[in-house]
């Protein structure tokens, strides 16, 4: 099975930007479809973003979609998520999760990572 570890958290004050990694270990992350999901206090774990498995659509949430941007690197079997524009709605934790292909869920979570964006 897949092991996910995020990095690239942190504290960015509006319109800023950060990079979120997800490192993947056990399986070639290329594989997998792989999401980024995040979790405010109090709120319920939202979907952010998507990358498929082999032919990498994209895929996101309208409330970043023009400000993220999801890549893969085989190479170095890491997923990012290019956050620009943050805004302070944009603090959560945010997780990196892998689906099967044969799968409609998402079966392997990392820990996490927190992003806070000051106004």
């Amino acid at each position: 099975q897949v092991q996910l570890v995020e990095s690239g958290g942190g504290l960015v004050q509006a319109g800023g930007s950060l990079r979120l990694s997800c490192a993947a270990s056990g399986r070639t992350i290329s594989l997998y479809t792989t999401g980024w999901f995040r979790q405010a206090p109090g709120k319920e774990r939202e979907f952010v973003a998507a990358i498929s498995w082999s032919v990498g659509n994209t895929y996101y949430a309208d409330s970043v979609k023009g400000r993220f941007t999801i890549s893969r690197d085989n190479a170095k079997n890491t997923v990012y998520l290019q956050m620009n524009s943050l805004k302070s709605e944009d603090t959560a934790v945010y997780y990196c999760a892998a689906a099967r292909p044969d799968r409609q869920e998402y079966d392997y979570w990392g820990q996490g990572t927190q992003v806070t964006v000051s106004s």
